[in-house]
């Protein structure tokens, strides 16, 4: 795992072979943050990584800039590999959580100004994630929010519908919760 840029920028780390998850591709998740920037400055967000698997998107966020980011991983040598990770970086701005990301969306109150969720591909339900989230009580106006799905999923009539990313077979698609008028 690489982080691409910030304070932590070009540090690689090993992930163990035995990582179930699917990590985002250094050249979709670069990709990404260059929107993303585009879209919200990060300096002193307070974010969200859902299904945090390696901690790749969670460490970018740490690296440039973000306040604090909460990671919540089920999987137990992911969620052991993040807090390795977090020490040897010293990123005491982050709230590893060991759970069900479903479980954290319905029952979070915590606000946050970012928003990245990456689930399992085949996972059951895939496609109730994002209106799930953007029913949730952890968006405010201003909230971006980005999930990571494959090209089988189109989520441009959901509510915030913001746009839609593609690179190689990695897509995103973008939702922001207007502001306040």
């Amino acid at each position: 795992m690489r982080i691409i840029r910030g304070k932590y920028g070009r540090r690689r780390f090993d992930v163990p072979s035995n990582i179930t998850a699917r990590p985002t591709t250094d050249f979709a998740r670069e990709n990404i943050f260059n929107v993303i920037e585009n879209l919200i400055d990060l300096e002193g967000v307070n974010a969200l990584d859902l299904f945090a698997g390696t901690g790749a998107v969670t460490f970018e966020l740490l690296s440039r800039g973000a306040a604090s980011v909460t990671a919540v991983e089920k999987a137990s040598t992911q969620y052991s590999f993040i807090a390795k990770v977090a020490k040897i970086l010293d990123a005491d701005n982050l709230r590893l959580v060991r759970g069900d990301a479903l479980r954290f969306i319905a029952t979070s109150s915590t606000k946050f100004d970012f928003i990245f969720a990456d689930p399992p591909y085949d996972m059951e339900g895939f496609e109730e994630i994002p209106q799930k989230i953007l029913d949730s009580a952890m968006l405010h106006p201003g909230t971006l929010f980005i999930i990571e799905h494959s090209r089988r999923h189109d989520f441009s009539g959901l509510p915030h519908f913001v746009q839609h990313r593609e690179y190689g077979s990695v897509n995103f698609s973008i939702f922001r919760i207007p502001e306040s008028d």
